[in-house]
């Protein structure tokens, strides 16, 4: 279809979860639910506003940053699975070319990862110590689009286990410091030492948050710190304690544990009114495109298909502060077979997807 055709989509129309229509049509790559005067190309099916990945690499792999050929591939193979809006959660490439881009999901970046020496992934993260701490999230707020990345734990060699990476003062310093230039903070946690610190420190969100207990997640929940589980990434969790094992037995052994019992950890946080968010954690050593299996995870968990739904579409884009199928939004959309409500595996098999009000796939 041209760049100026009329799109119809009809059928049922989940503007909201309970909130259905009939049709809506995408007129210069916007919504609208006033029918144009013009003829259009007709869609069918169930619809979706385009899903969202709340925790995405894009623009990286298991060695580092990568060249643009790479990431125009990763970031196709989100699209092709209906994921049209990511939160990258760290990169050190520069991928705002993506933005000029019709045809790519949109992207809200946290900029680079902000670690401490010698305590991550070679080639991912800025590595500094506590006292630039401020200096570098002010840098990073002022690159992203709102939001800022922490490592908050990992695995300290002398100890043999995961420790938490800053100490108190710095972190509070810094997150004041991102929200007075109005970026939001999240920051990678495995285990439980660092979470009160970073909760009570004004954090907005906790990626992976294994080592959330029954102490931290009322916490969570008094002060409204969402999580991002990525449940298809703490899956690895075994093999990674397997490789570690001789090395790093306390390690190992505390990677299985927080497997063990990651879906009792995202179920309680769930009944506890923490907000819960779809992410994939795509990008490093993990394959883009799992967006429908990270929502069938958290249905594992015992998350309701419904609220596993909206955490990766209407609620996630309101989270992130970006409109669903509303008038005037851009024309991201999915169109399923039948009802995912229903079935949160229908997910896995988009019949067509829209970006800009255009046909991509």
């Amino acid at each position: 279809m041209s760049d100026h055709a009329v799109l119809h989509v009809k059928g049922r129309v989940l503007v909201g979860p309970e909130d259905v229509r009939d049709e809506l049509w995408c007129v210069d790559g916007r919504i609208t639910f006033d029918r144009p005067a013009a003829e259009a190309v007709t869609v069918e099916g169930w619809v979706l506003p385009g899903l969202v990945d709340a925790h995405c690499h894009v623009g990286l792999d298991r060695h580092g940053p990568v060249d643009d050929a790479t990431s125009e591939k990763q970031a196709l193979t989100d699209r092709d699975a209906g994921t049209l809006l990511i939160r990258d959660a760290g990169s050190p490439s520069d991928t705002r070319w993506i933005d000029d881009r019709e045809d790519l999901p949109k992207v809200i970046r946290a900029g680079r990862h902000i670690a401490r020496t010698r305590r991550y992934i070679r080639n991912y993260a800025h590595e500094i110590e506590p006292a630039d701490l401020v200096a570098y999230v002010g840098r990073e707020a002022r690159r992203g689009d709102g939001w800022v990345k922490l490592v908050g734990d990992w695995i300290d060699r002398e100890a043999g286990d995961l420790t938490a990476c800053w100490p108190r003062p710095e972190v509070e310093a810094a997150i004041a410091e991102a929200h007075r230039l109005g970026a939001r903070v999240t920051a990678h946690c495995f285990a439980e030492d660092s979470l009160r610190d970073l909760v009570e420190a004004g954090i907005d969100c906790v990626e992976h948050a294994t080592g959330l207990t029954e102490d931290t997640i009322p916490l969570f929940a008094e002060r409204g710190v969402a999580i991002v589980p990525t449940l298809v990434n703490i899956a690895t969790f075994p093999h990674l304690a397997d490789g570690g094992q001789e090395k790093f037995p306390r390690w190992s052994a505390h990677m299985r544990r927080l497997h063990e019992r990651r879906y009792d950890t995202v179920r309680a946080a769930y009944d506890a009114g923490v907000p819960v968010f779809v992410g994939t954690d795509a990008g490093g050593s993990l394959a883009h495109g799992l967006v429908a299996e990270e929502v069938e995870e958290l249905t594992r968990a015992g998350i309701p298909p419904i609220d596993a739904l909206a955490a990766t579409a209407w609620r996630a884009r309101a989270w992130l502060g970006r409109p669903s199928l509303e008038e005037g939004a851009p024309a991201d959309l999915v169109v399923y077979g039948e009802d995912p409500r229903a079935d949160v595996r229908v997910l896995a098999a988009p019949r067509r997807i829209v970006v800009n009000g255009r046909v991509v796939g």
